[in-house]
């Protein structure tokens, strides 16, 4: 993206954001000062160039073959069943028929109707997504009628139950660690697409141990795609954390943990999203659409 590109992206942000009489001041002056100089060009630039291909445009198709279910379409793509479920309403009875159509999102999300008179801020108020994300990604549309809110898959008044909730008692490694990558969404350096993160990084050495971050019961032990070997602890209430990239296991499936008991090792396995060895650890809460990743960050008693 050129300079002029991208100041007139930053303007569209920042009305985006505040809408304020500052964020129009600003903008004024920045419009005056173009008159004199190669940003002139802001003003005869398309704003569907400055954008990205909105989300709902870039939907693949999926044909369903034989031995298929929801479940394993969303794994294909790295997906939770509740997007596909959200983005193609005929699956809505959780089953799949041999030859049907699936629509299949870039990454995780909803599609939702937008309210009448409603801004990117009231959609960012309500999902907790901020609102130049929600802005760029479904393609600077200033009043939509239909919008992809990413990294979500419930809707207001299905938010995860959390009474009595205190957080996490302990932490998932034996010192506190430098994180990596933080939850939420990034750019991708490369390729300059953004991504969501469903939990946090930790950097450690390869092989130092991971210990339970609360009591709890193992559910899951084994591969599981971009999260190499993986293990997931369920808390009770509602909560369960889990554990990717790691390079071996020290626990099974169906036993009791204590805080701080070893469940395995930090590896690389899987397609960690950075280069040094990490524990990749997510919390999640329990919805009546799914497992709804949250920020660690805020759970860790440490």
């Amino acid at each position: 993206m050129n300079f002029a590109k991208k100041v007139s992206f930053f303007l569209l942000v920042l009305w985006v954001e505040t809408n304020s009489f500052t964020a129009r001041l600003v903008i004024a002056l920045l419009s005056a000062i173009s008159w004199f100089s190669p940003l002139s060009a802001i003003a005869q630039t398309p704003l569907s160039e400055l954008c990205p291909t909105p989300v709902l445009s870039r939907l693949q198709r999926h044909q369903v073959i034989s031995g298929e279910t929801i479940e394993s379409i969303a794994q294909q793509y790295n997906l939770i069943p509740q997007t596909l479920i959200g983005v193609n309403p005929s699956l809505q009875g959780g089953q799949v028929q041999v030859g049907q159509d699936i629509l299949i999102p870039p990454f995780n999300g909803i599609k939702i109707t937008v309210p009448n008179g409603a801004t990117w801020q009231d959609l960012s108020t309500a999902y907790g997504v901020r609102a130049d994300v929600l802005f760029e990604i479904n393609g600077c549309v200033e009043t939509p009628k239909v919008a992809f809110i990413p990294g979500v898959n419930w809707k207001p008044g299905e938010r995860p139950s959390q009474d009595n909730y205190t957080g996490l008692r302990g932490y998932p490694l034996p010192a506190i660690a430098q994180v990596g990558l933080t939850y939420g969404w990034h750019i991708e350096p490369n390729t300059g697409e953004s991504f969501f993160h469903g939990g946090m990084d930790l950097l450690a050495q390869e092989g130092t141990p991971v210990l339970a971050a609360d009591s709890g019961n193992v559910i899951y032990v084994g591969q599981e795609g971009n999260y190499g070997f993986l293990i997931i602890v369920d808390h009770g209430n509602g909560r369960q954390t889990r554990y990717g990239h790691l390079s071996r296991f020290n626990t099974r499936i169906g036993q009791s943990v204590q805080m701080g008991d070893v469940l395995g090792s930090v590896g690389t396995t899987g397609r960690p999203d950075i280069l040094n060895p990490h524990l990749h650890f997510e919390v999640r809460f329990k919805s009546p659409v799914g497992w709804v990743a949250q920020d660690p960050q805020i759970h860790l008693s440490q």
